[in-house]
Parts: C-alpha cells; sequence; structure tokens
C-alpha cells in the first residue's frame, strides 16, 4: 500500500465494495467532500478476499470505475483508492522500540505478522504507522497480498486514474472523526463489522467482525456484537467512551436501539455538513470510506 505527501493528496477518492463503487472530489478549501457518485457492480464481479482473486469481473469493475469517477473528478486523475475491509489485514503491534531505520524496522513488523497471516508475508505489501504507548510503541500495520493491492490498483489504472494512495476501507473511515476523548467508531459492511476506539489521535483498539446480517442488521443485533469490545475497553484503560459513531446502517432507526443496547450515546459518522449538496441520492451511511479519507 502507497502513500504521497500531505502536499500530492489526490482531491479524488473511490472505495470499491463487493456492490458497488463510491466516489467523492473533496472541495478546494477541504473540509467539505463537494461532489459524490455511486455505480452498481454486477453480483459476483468482486469478491473481497484476502487470499483468492478479488476482480472476478475485471472489464465490469473497470468501467464501473471509470463511470463514477467520471461523474466528479473533473481533470483530476490522482486518487486515493479505498479496498474492502476484508482485502486487508489490520494489526496493532506493540513494541518496546523499533530501529530507526525504516527498512529494518519493517522487516520487524513483518516478522511480527507472520504467524497471524494466512498468506506469506514475504509477498505481501505492508504499510505501517507508529504512535507513542504506554512504556513502548504501538504500530499500526495494514498487510495484504501484492497480488491483490496490484490488481485493484490495475483496475484503477485501466480506468484511467492514478492511485497514489491506497487504504482499507475502515482506516480510511477513521479520517472523519475529530474527537479528544474516547469514542468508538464501528463501521458495517455486507461481510464485517470494523470496531475502532480513538482517544485524540491514538488508536487504542481495532477489530474485524463476521457480520451475517449485512447492512440490515438490527440496533439490538449490533450492540451484542460491539458490547465485549467496550467491556475490553473499560476494563483495559479504565475509562469510558464519550460517544459511538456508527457507518453502514442502512436504517436510521437502527441508531436509538444501539444506544440503548450499549449505554453510549450514538452518532452517524457522515453527517450532512461533510458532504456537499450535489451529494443528490448517494446514501450517506455509505460514504464513510470516501469522506474519511479525503477529510483526513
Amino acid at each position: 500500500m502507497s502513500k504521497l505527501g500531505p502536499q500530492s493528496k489526490p482531491k479524488l477518492a473511490c472505495e470499491l465494495a463487493a456492490d458497488r463503487v463510491l466516489a467523492g472530489r473533496v472541495s478546494e478549501r477541504g473540509g467539505m467532500v463537494e461532489a459524490c457518485a455511486a455505480g452498481e457492480l454486477s453480483p459476483g464481479s468482486l469478491v473481497p478476499d484476502l487470499t483468492e482473486t478479488n476482480l472476478r469481473d475485471r472489464q465490469g469493475v473497470t468501467r464501473v470505475i471509470r463511470e463514477t469517477l467520471g461523474a466528479v473528478s473533473g481533470r483530476s486523475r490522482d486518487v486515493i483508492a479505498v479496498l474492502p475491509d476484508t482485502a486487508v489485514r489490520v494489526a496493532l503491534l506493540d513494541f518496546e522500540t523499533l530501529p530507526t531505520n525504516r527498512q529494518e524496522a519493517e522487516g520487524v513488523v513483518r516478522f511480527r505478522l507472520k504467524k497471524s497471516l494466512p498468506f506469506d508475508v514475504e509477498k505481501a505489501k505492508v504499510s505501517y504507522h507508529t504512535q507513542s504507548a504506554s512504556g513502548g510503541l504501538r504500530v499500526i500495520a495494514a498487510v495484504a497480498l501484492s497480488s491483490v493491492i496490484e490488481d485493484y490498483e490495475s483496475a484503477f489504472r485501466d480506468a484511467g486514474y492514478a492511485p497514489g494512495v491506497v487504504l482499507p476501507s475502515m482506516l480510511a473511515a477513521l479520517g472523519a472523526t475529530q474527537a479528544e476523548k474516547p469514542v468508538m467508531v464501528v463501521k458495517v459492511d455486507a461481510r464485517t463489522a470494523s470496531i475502532a476506539i480513538l482517544q485524540g489521535q491514538q488508536l487504542l483498539l481495532f477489530r474485524t467482525l463476521e457480520n451475517a446480517w449485512g447492512v440490515k442488521i438490527t440496533g439490538e443485533q449490533l450492540g451484542e456484537e460491539v458490547y465485549p469490545s467496550i467491556v475490553f475497553f473499560q476494563d483495559t484503560y479504565h475509562l469510558n467512551l464519550e460517544k459511538i459513531f456508527v457507518a453502514g446502517l442502512a436504517d436510521s432507526a437502527a441508531i436509538p436501539a444501539f444506544s440503548a443496547q450499549t449505554g453510549v450515546p450514538v452518532d452517524e459518522l457522515v453527517g450532512s455538513a461533510q458532504l456537499g449538496s450535489s451529494f443528490g441520492s448517494v446514501p450517506k451511511w455509505r460514504m464513510a470510506g470516501v469522506v474519511g479519507a479525503l477529510l483526513s
């Protein structure tokens, strides 16, 4: 997974999901996604997976990328590519210290990841970020098979765009969060429910759970899935959550039930203030990955 410096951050972001493509363009002044578009994928054309081929209908996926980005891109061609969470493994790793040499440090991170992956880490792309932790360092590592990443990148290039930054959906969505006190972010998709807890810029917990109910999961069901992570956080850090931000729930009526189940105030991760008037028929509950990638 690749990164660009802040001076060259793309104005476009495009998320690929199993059923659709979502795209957005950030305003010139930043702080708001001024244009959004969505395009549906044929069933089975994209099947997110850690080890298998993801793009089963490459031409079909490329066509929808081209059409969806074309609706918002203008002259821009650089894009942040947001990939399905089930195509990328994200892990939090604690170290006492790491080598100052970046290449040596990556080798240490790869070694720690080795036993937890269903594929050869030497055939993977690894991107990581370090943050200070109690008594040492915490590494946020994203790892995926090189062949999987290259397949996605190739589809963007074939569509006429340059994927200079590649992010998994949940890490991208965290860019839409601004809070100094501890908050939880829950992002639901057709196959998973991803959970993160942040305090300021510190990522304290990250989990991805299987989700048998998809985006139609009820507030009660989601609360049951999330509650063990809340208890673990409280027991580990002796802190309480200020709020839960949720994305991916098709029915906003599920939010009050989710709040009642967890005992924590719940709000939508993506609000109307982050989206321009042109988002039209694109549901904002689907836009967390694109919005977070552009506003972080």
